[in-house]
């Protein structure tokens, strides 16, 4: 028996435009909630979220019964983590900070067992194997590992196309927050300069015949995103959701 389809990978392969909710709460009930509210994807938060390797197994425990699929951010690309949350069953991973060609495949390395790559193997221990029932894990994990990647400065821009050309990179996802700052616009995604760069970035990576994915919680900015053909776009987050909503219904007794 083989690992786990992943249909996102599959529907990113088939340029499918998913949209995604940012889980940043570090909470399985949450978590839960949102896999109910009609988004294709959800992504876990481990850069900035409240997240630790418990909390993310809760999670995608929590998320498994449902149809949105479960996309893990670790903190960086530090290869013991990614085995960590390959281990405990995250099939689609968004990797932060990646800004050379050298650095996108030593990420593809750490996902992938030898001779092809570098994650250590212990799935005989591991939920992704469903606790070694699954045969054939080893042979076909690789298969169905969905590797994102994250670029978020000018170096990383700078680099995109040798980003691109890594063998084993499903998408390249376009941080705007930190890119943003980069370019000396902190705080301001929607500058202009900042635009349209990303803009650029975006219509690069899907030229290339990969996924381009990026997240915004502003819903035309989010639009535009979505005509130019973003595969995996994030319209906003829990965070945002729950405060906006709080805010929305005290508002309408206060005033």
């Amino acid at each position: 028996m083989p690992a786990a389809k992943n249909e996102f990978k599959a529907a990113l392969k088939r340029r499918e435009q998913k949209i995604g909710l940012w889980l940043g709460l570090g909470e399985a009930t949450t978590a839960e909630l949102c896999a109910q509210a009609g988004f294709d994807w959800l992504l876990i938060d481990g850069e900035h979220g409240p997240n630790d390797l418990r909390s993310i197994l809760d999670q995608l425990r929590a998320l498994a019964p449902y149809t949105p699929a479960a996309v893990v951010r670790p903190p960086s690309d530090d290869r013991v983590t990614i085995k960590q949350y390959l281990d405990i069953g995250a099939q689609t991973l968004l990797i932060p900070m990646i800004e050379t060609g050298r650095q996108a495949e030593e990420t593809v390395r750490s996902a992938r067992y030898a001779p092809d790559g570098a994650r250590g193997v212990g799935a005989a221990l591991a939920r992704a194997s469903a606790y070694n029932t699954v045969a054939d894990y080893l042979a076909t994990a690789a298969d169905e590992i969905c590797l994102l990647l994250q670029v978020e400065s000018r170096a990383g821009l700078k680099n995109l196309d040798d980003i691109l050309g890594v063998d084993g990179v499903d998408g390249v996802f376009i941080g705007p927050a930190d890119l943003a700052a980069d370019m000396g616009h902190r705080g301001q995604p929607g500058a202009p300069e900042v635009q349209a760069a990303i803009v650029d970035a975006l219509k690069r990576i899907k030229a290339a015949g990969k996924a381009a994915g990026i997240l915004t919680s502003d819903l035309q900015l989010a639009r535009e995103y979505a005509a130019l053909g973003v595969g995996f776009l994030a319209v906003g987050s829990d965070v945002g959701v729950f405060m906006s909503g709080l805010k929305a219904l005290s508002g309408q007794f206060k005033s």
